[in-house]
């Protein structure tokens, strides 16, 4: 016990004082005076932290006793925040998200923002031409869950009724679920990438061909109009939301496609980085749709007022994502 208690002295005081200005500096950082710090000593507290480390690992290695162990896994931790951890509070982190790290994740993934886009252009086209040819298609896009009762042997008395319903019992968990269904389409196009982006290229057509099915079905009832407005309230951010969610997927399926340098895995690992920040603008926007088609579109029944709403969030979205902004290097 006595030798143990000598190895432990000897082994404090070969390094204490070393401890001792990592501890000191610490406390000046953690009580907001680090701007008393001087370049010495911010260049110091990695080297401290390093050497605290080892100490520590030394320590261990000849079982010293417990307390010189407890305080120098505590400066280690405390240290380790400093030199590895956040330096910014999470509301200042949460700004910078969406102020620069969601519009640049949207602008560098442009191209495969347009062919998502495309594509779903192309499917609304050839479910609006099939089922206006033949209605009989319109069961192949559009499932009975999601046609509610909307099919093409329903009168245009009854279509009309659906686009004017005023249901505002239950419109909360009504439009829950419409961001959990949207969520998880989004996810799955997204998540599913790595095929080389031709599930997310599906997924693209498929919500194309289903609005064109919807909109030739209400089209060949005359009420076509009405119709725009009932879904774009709440599908101009929808559909935008999607087709960011398959660009995700078309990012990342290219990366893993054609990986340059970089081993697949990895090459798809760092365009999911990159598509991922891109998901929680994703989620964000899906959030916004799900309120305007479980609240707004069942409150507003003025095809005006909608269409209008609809023109809002057309402009303001491709603003938000894509208007330039100053770097930080230009202040």
């Amino acid at each position: 016990m006595a030798e143990l208690e000598l190895k432990s002295y000897r082994f404090r005081q070969e390094r204490e004082a070393e401890w001792k200005r990592l501890e000191s500096l610490l406390a000046k950082v953690e009580q907001g005076a680090i701007a008393s710090l001087s370049d010495d000593d911010l260049l110091a507290i990695p080297i401290l932290y390093r050497a605290t480390l080892s100490s520590l690992s030394v320590a261990r290695t000849i079982s010293l006793d417990r307390g010189l162990l407890e305080y120098l896994e505590s400066l280690g931790s405390r240290a380790y925040f400093l030199v590895y951890g956040a330096r910014e509070s999470v509301w200042r982190r949460l700004g910078r998200f969406f102020a620069t790290d969601l519009p640049g994740a949207a602008q560098a993934l442009w191209i495969e923002t347009l062919a998502a886009a495309g594509l779903m252009l192309l499917g609304v086209a050839v479910g609006y031409a099939l089922c206006r040819g033949a209605p009989d298609w319109y069961g192949a896009f559009v499932p009975p869950g999601l046609a509610g009762g909307r099919d093409p042997s329903s009168s245009a008395q009854a279509l009309r009724a659906t686009l004017y319903a005023n249901q505002t019992n239950g419109l909360p968990v009504f439009a829950t679920y419409l961001f959990t269904h949207n969520a998880g389409v989004s996810l799955f196009a997204f998540a599913l990438g790595f095929a080389f982006g031709i599930p997310s290229a599906l997924l693209a057509l498929t919500n194309g061909c289903t609005l064109g099915a919807f909109i030739a079905l209400f089209s060949a009832r005359g009420l076509g109009v009405q119709a725009g407005g009932w879904l774009a309230i709440h599908g101009v951010t929808e559909l935008f939301a999607i087709t960011l969610a398959c660009a995700g997927g078309f990012h990342i399926g290219w990366a893993a496609a054609f990986p340059g340098p970089l081993a697949r895995l990895d090459a798809a690992a760092k365009a999911g980085r990159r598509a991922g920040t891109l998901m929680g603008g994703v989620l964000v926007m899906l959030i916004v749709a799900g309120l305007l088609e479980g609240l707004g579109r069942q409150l507003i029944q003025n095809d005006l007022a909608r269409y209008a709403i609809a023109a809002v969030t057309a402009v303001l979205w491709p603003a938000y994502f894509y208007a330039p902004r100053r770097s930080r290097a230009d202040g």
